[in-house]
């Protein structure tokens, strides 16, 4: 017989198969039995099975197990491929941990199930840890940072990380809610499960305490749902819903505009004590964290209250797409004749209408075409350029006269990577080319001081011969923002140029010799002076986004954060691209 060894023999005896495999020193028997032949006794078979030794019965229940295993694999797979289209999607919804049991329209739970069925859960992104000098220098940063906070402010919202003290806004404990993701990104496990544990056990919303609306939701309400996102841990789900319930009474306005301020444990909201007014920032940056929550928890409500802010908003007359700083939360309407910037107040009602565009698979128009409308207003009336050098920056329109005002908050940076991220999703190319022109601007007001760090405010000359640009001393203090390493960052992942990576150590370089302290990283007052003061504290933006955006520049991995999946809140928290 083909394929059997030289020495085998072949007997048939009694309807039974015996093969003898001739070796050196034995003769191994395998017997196989015909189980059809009713003339077999059951005293042969316990003859023929004693004969055989340990090994070949090992050998028969093996086969045994996998013939069984077999057969079970091939019946699932046709009960699966049997299972009608709604079976299949329910069998899919169940598989994934986040379903909830919140009651919608029949609409949306369609679209629900074929979002669900569309997202591969083993796309979620996978991490790895430093691979380079570099980024081992900004996660023994991040670390020294985390054990300084840990040692002494534990619990609460920020380190005073030179006198080693705590200090609270919120008492939501955000340094640990809100630099999470920055130590899963960085693969720091220990970190990761010790700041976990604490926002399992510890962290509430029910205190009687007021918070800042735009805040807690971009710093909080964002890092809870990155971080049910990267790990499928409901946990983080369940605390995001809680607060984002109680914070669904800053919609409790007349208009629908939000209140700036809300009590968590009363669930209630009111203005500011100093104004009747709210930050038209703060109540158009809060649309990205309020659709993920909806899409998580499969509850509408969320994103409908914040989407209707951003449509009325859209209704509002505008200065070729430029918006003042202020919005009355009674009548929905803006502040007359107040300031209009890219800096503090306004900045981010300008990134959040791309990023929602993008978010929503680029399906709602309005959004790109108040962008796109925005942009060409930037730079018709807000982008200049400095004497005598020619530097491009972007100035304001001040408040009551409208009069161009040259100055330029370190916040307007984050322009760059945003203008950079339109152009790599088809947006004009003299974004692209306004984006890197901006980003060397902003390189400037680092590289002009001896502590290679930016001050919170630049001015710039017009008319000059000498100088295009001057700190004054009340705005030379540096609180370590991250706005310009995200644009590095954003500018690094799309172009692949190195040089962001360059111009991003140097600044890294200046934290370390300047900011670095006993127990972290202060803010400084003066970064003229290379003997300047500290002031004494550490934002949870510092971990939150600079350390972040540090580490993620630095990658070799250039699309750690795929920005065809991920949109990055303000406060530097990935959230999930949606197809619609």
């Amino acid at each position: 017989m083909k394929g059997l060894p030289e020495d085998t023999q072949i007997d048939f005896e009694e309807g039974h198969l015996t093969t003898s495999l001739q070796t050196r020193s034995d003769v191994i028997r395998w017997t196989l039995i015909d189980f059809s032949d009713p003339t077999v006794s059951h005293r042969k078979f316990i003859r023929r099975w004693n004969r055989l030794s340990r090994f070949q019965r090992s050998l028969v229940y093996a086969a045994i197990v996998i013939s069984i295993t077999m057969l079970v694999i091939l019946y699932n797979s046709k009960m699966a491929n049997d299972l009608p289209k709604d079976n299949a999607m329910k069998a899919a919804e169940d598989s994934h941990q986040n379903v909830s049991l919140v009651t919608e329209p029949e609409s949306a739970q369609i679209q629900h199930k074929k979002a669900m069925i569309e997202m591969d859960l083993n796309e979620r992104p996978t991490f790895t840890g430093p691979s380079n000098a570099r980024q081992y220098a900004v996660v023994e940063s991040f670390k020294h940072a985390w054990r300084g906070y840990k040692e002494h402010a534990w619990g609460h919202d920020n380190l005073k990380p030179v006198s080693g003290m705590a200090s609270d806004w919120f008492s939501l404990g955000l340094t640990i809610v809100d630099s999470l993701d920055t130590a899963f990104i960085m693969g720091l496990t220990d970190e990761y499960e010790e700041g976990k544990e604490w926002i399992k056990k510890e962290l509430i919303f029910t205190k009687n305490k007021d918070v800042n609306f735009f805040e807690v939701t971009i710093r909080v309400l964002g890092a809870l749902l990155t971080n049910y996102h990267f790990t499928e841990d409901d946990m983080f789900l369940d605390k995001a819903k809680d607060l984002g319930d109680r914070l669904m009474a800053a919609f409790s306005s007349p208009s629908g505009i939000p209140y700036s301020d809300v009590n968590l444990g009363t669930r209630t909201a009111h203005a500011p004590e100093w104004s009747h007014y709210s930050t038209t920032a703060e109540v158009t940056t809060i649309q990205l964290e309020f659709r993920e929550l909806s899409r998580a928890s499969n509850n509408p409500v969320y994103e409908d209250a914040a989407a209707a802010v951003s449509e009325k908003i859209h209704q509002l007359p505008k200065k070729h797409g430029l918006v003042p700083i202020f919005i009355n939360p009674n009548t929905g309407r803006f502040l007359p004749h107040a300031t209009i910037t890219l800096g503090a107040r306004g900045d981010s009602y300008y990134e959040y209408l791309l990023k929602q565009w993008l978010q929503t698979g680029k399906t709602i128009n309005y959004l790109l075409d108040d962008y796109m409308t925005a942009m060409e207003g930037v730079r018709e009336f807000l982008a200049k350029r400095s004497s005598p050098n020619k530097h491009l920056f972007i100035g304001e329109l001040s408040a009551g006269s409208e009069a161009f005002n040259p100055k330029m908050d370190h916040l307007t940076c984050f322009l760059p990577g945003t203008l950079a991220l339109g152009h790599v999703n088809g947006l004009p190319d003299w974004h692209m080319t306004m984006a890197e022109e901006l980003l060397y601007t902003c390189y400037l007001t680092y590289s002009a001081h001896p502590t290679f760090l930016a001050p919170e405010i630049t001015h710039f000359n017009m008319v000059s011969v000498t100088e295009d640009m001057y700190t004054k001393t009340a705005d030379a203090h540096s609180l370590l923002r991250p706005e310009f390493v995200e644009s590095l960052w954003y500018m690094y992942q799309i172009t692949g140029n190195t040089t962001y990576q360059d111009w991003g150590w140097q600044i890294y370089q200046g934290f370390e010799k300047y900011a670095r302290v006993a127990y972290g990283y202060s803010s400084i007052a003066n970064v003229k002076s290379e003997k300047s003061v500290h002031r004494d504290m550490m934002e949870s933006f510092f971990l939150s986004e600079t350390l972040k955006y540090l580490y993620m520049l630095f990658s070799e991995d250039r699309f750690l954060i795929d920005l065809n999946k991920y949109v990055i809140n303000s406060e530097a928290h990935p959230l999930p691209v949606h197809k619609n």
